[in-house]
């Protein structure tokens, strides 16, 4: 029994070739494989998917902005408004569907008590959606 060595029958010169026929057979049983999977991967599946019936976005209502400045002054969209008819704004929102958000910014020296009647009146009417807005500080 023989086993290989990198050099000619001679022992002079060292071998150049690659011995190409494990390679060859490596090659030929993966062709193999793929002839028998090849079929296998083409093959599809039927499924009944379940329908489904969507409805349109409704685009957002637009925020309001109610702003309540040094003096408890109340200012809706920047507009002024009296105290008389605040409630009966918070009523018009809340009746809307989807509701819009009320945006309270308050200054800083407002009185916190002014802030919670606001407050309290919008939970009132039925507001849910009641943001605060706050100016950063430089």
């Amino acid at each position: 029994m023989s086993f290989g060595t990198l050099t000619d029958e001679d022992g002079d010169e060292a071998l150049t070739e690659i011995n190409m026929i494990p390679l060859i057979d490596v090659m030929l049983v993966l062709l193999v494989i793929f002839i028998v999977a090849a079929p296998l991967l083409q093959h599809s599946v039927n499924i009944d998917l379940p329908q489904a019936s969507s409805t349109p976005l409704t685009a957002e209502p637009e925020a309001v902005r109610l702003s309540i400045d040094a003096e408890s002054r109340l200012y809706w969209n920047d507009a002024p408004l009296a105290e008389e008819a605040l409630t009966a704004r918070f009523g018009e929102m809340a009746a809307q569907s989807p509701q819009p958000q009320l945006q309270l910014a308050a200054a800083r020296s407002t009185p916190y008590e002014k802030v919670a009647e606001v407050m309290s009146a919008a939970a009132r009417a039925g507001l849910t959606r009641i943001g605060f807005i706050t100016e950063p500080s430089n």
